[in-house]
């Protein structure tokens, strides 16, 4: 039961932290107990959301969405199953339901940067922006602002950023991020219209990548640990570095930790077979050293579908 509490209180953890603004990215307040948040619901209602869970981390989507519908009949008004619904209805590619749920999940925490920021997917996927959901969403409220116009930073959506920032109150928020963004643009337009020819930098990820691929080709573990998690923290929709992390923990033997990383990677996962494939085999050989065996043979069977 404890790996499924775990699991719970990492779902819950979207929508019960939020994000906080650009000058603050590491700074995060916990609102309320999980522990007692959990301690609310009835065992029917955690099974199906533990299964839900356990589904959509193996990519049957389908049948996660009936079991996350199931669970919002036992409790209609649970944002989390609202965010969670949001991306199972993205990962099937059901962007009318995706976005349905997503504005739902949004408009029980404003405030919280990650349902934003998955939303924002959404809409992206159909080849649109928030401003088609602004009547729909707690568009005025500050934080969410806030929130949008980082989100757009760090997608270098430079101009969409500036046109919120410009339609809100002055703040510290408000300035620092316009510095940061004119700073960005300037820098653009520098090396565009520089003549001479200089070495291209590597952007902070290949770094990440770089680094990560040389401790583990030196069998430095520890370091490649380290090294992956501090790459999800800057860049958490990336599924190759859930891998690394993965394989890393699995070299220090932290089994449990590599089985939360690798399947909670899976979510990101788009159509990269063999990246697929490894992080299938991390799990295999992680279950397998919990004495896991039908889990390790769940995902062994989807190692040799290649799927």
């Amino acid at each position: 039961m404890g790996r499924r509490i775990h699991i719970f209180i990492f779902a819950l953890g979207l929508v019960l932290i939020p994000r906080t603004g650009c000058a603050q990215d590491n700074e995060i307040k916990e609102e309320g107990s999980a522990d007692m948040f959990l301690e609310e619901y009835t065992d029917e209602f955690q099974e199906k959301f533990f299964e839900a869970l356990k589904q959509k981390g193996i990519e049957n989507y389908d049948r996660a969405i009936h079991l996350f519908l199931e669970c919002k009949r036992l409790d209609p008004d649970n944002s989390v199953l609202d965010y969670e619904l949001a991306k199972a209805y993205l990962a099937s590619k059901q962007f009318d339901l995706a976005k349905q749920y997503g504005i739902a999940a949004l408009n029980a925490r404003p405030d919280n940067f990650w349902v934003l920021n998955s939303l924002v997917d959404i809409a992206q996927r159909q080849g649109l922006d928030l401003d088609a959901a602004k009547d729909r969403i707690p568009y005025n409220n500050t934080k969410l602002q806030e929130n949008l116009a980082t989100i757009y930073f760090k997608r270098e959506n430079y101009e969409s950023a500036l046109k919120i920032l410009n339609g809100m109150q002055v703040s510290a928020f408000s300035k620092d991020l316009t510095s940061r963004i004119n700073s960005s643009i300037e820098s653009k337009e520098n090396t565009k219209d520089t003549i001479v020819v200089a070495v291209e930098k590597e952007s902070p990820m290949d770094v990440y990548v770089s680094n990560i691929s040389g401790y583990l080709t030196k069998g430095d573990f520890n370091n490649a640990v380290s090294a992956s998690g501090e790459a999800l923290e800057n860049f958490p929709a990336q599924p190759y570095f859930y891998y690394t992390y993965g394989l890393s923990l699995n070299k220090v033997k932290k089994y449990k930790e590599a089985i939360d990383i690798l399947e909670s990677g899976l979510d990101y996962l788009l159509d990269d077979v063999d990246l697929a494939n490894k992080m299938y085999k991390e799990l295999v050989d992680a279950n397998n050293a919990l004495g896991n065996s039908s889990k390790a043979n769940m995902y062994l069977s989807k190692l040799k579908s290649g799927s």
